[in-house]
């Protein structure tokens, strides 16, 4: 080899890491739950299919940095703070108001994209639906409006039902205290009886349904959450073991053997959510992009469970389910 071309050599060498260095970092999608990737493990397959067929694929280019609260809410607003310092591209925000307030006082800047059951213009996280005119955006996937439709059809299920318990979550104050405004009102409006049961842990749920044995109400009315979501194996089985109707917010209950649910769609969600992060990630801005309204509804029965508590499910309530679960 001549000593000119050994040179050259060596000079394209030596240059390689600096120029691998140089190489620009891929983008970053600050990811901040409530729970855990194991509670949401079905979700995140959706959310990162809307990410691919957007262009984005995690490991390649795009990265997913993930910050779970496991529950416990008063980490929110840190995990937030560490996502903007480590200046995310955007932050997906689920599980409801807690985990979007927290990533909302965190950053000004940064492109958030939520999932809410609540009103976001009411819960002051945008200007209007369609014009959202600042850094957030997301999905509202509707739950409080539903509440009456929910308790009519747990009424048409189990017809003399009068005494219904509500479990809310006492952790998740903005959440429970609209849950129980549509609960009571809607209650007030069906002639119905609610007694309110709290339980924030584990043991407070046990506890709570030690107190439905006792007390024996009609019906169980379990609220949206992200806690609850999380225990719904727990909540099943109690239901089942206390031999007590219940009604949730989405099949994922019905799934683990829960009686009923009627609710927005989750998976939807979750893939618009994909969607609009991959489009911030091409240039959108959160502020022209109009949350979007779940239009989507389904009424789930597992019939099985509804057998074990011997309860006949109406003619007219199977067929106008969207799916029986035998």
């Amino acid at each position: 080899m001549r000593r000119r071309e050994f040179i050259t050599l060596l000079g394209g060498a030596a240059a390689w890491p600096v120029a691998a260095r140089a190489q620009p970092a891929i983008p970053v999608i600050g990811l901040l739950g409530a729970t855990s990737g194991e509670t949401d493990s079905d979700y995140l397959r959706v959310f990162r299919q809307a990410l691919r067929e957007t262009g984005h694929v995690e490991g390649e280019n795009v990265a997913i940095a993930y910050r779970w609260a496991e529950n416990q809410l008063d980490r929110l607003p840190a995990l937030a703070a560490d996502l903007v310092g480590r200046k995310v591209a955007v932050i997906a925000a689920v599980h409801g108001p807690p985990v979007v307030l927290a990533a909302k006082a965190a950053t000004a800047t940064i492109p958030i994209v939520f999932t809410v059951s609540e009103d976001p213009v009411a819960l002051g996280l945008v200007a209007s639906l369609a014009r959202p005119g600042g850094n957030l955006t997301g999905i509202n996937f509707i739950s409080g409006e539903l509440v009456q439709k929910r308790l009519e059809l747990l009424r048409e299920l189990v017809p003399a039902t009068t005494r219904v318990a509500v479990l809310v979550n006492p952790a998740n104050t903005l959440q429970t205290e609209s849950t129980l405004r549509d609960v009571e009102a809607a209650a007030r409006a069906m002639g119905l009886q609610i007694q309110v049961l709290n339980a924030s842990t584990n043991r407070e749920i046990d506890a709570a349904f030690a107190t439905l044995e006792r007390e024996r109400p009609d019906a169980l009315f379990v609220a949206s959450g992200a806690y609850f979501t999380s225990r719904r194996v727990q909540l099943a089985q109690l239901a089942a073991r206390y031999a007590i109707p219940a009604a949730y917010v989405g099949r994922q209950f019905v799934d683990v053997g829960g009686l009923m649910s009627y609710g927005a769609n989750l998976a939807d969600a979750w893939r618009q959510l994909g969607v609009y992060a991959g489009r911030i990630l091409k240039g959108a801005r959160a502020a022209d992009l109009p949350v979007i309204q779940a239009s989507r509804f389904e009424l789930v029965i597992n019939h099985q469970t509804a057998r074990m508590l011997r309860l006949t499910v109406p003619p007219g309530l199977l067929v106008a389910a969207d799916e029986v679960i035998e």
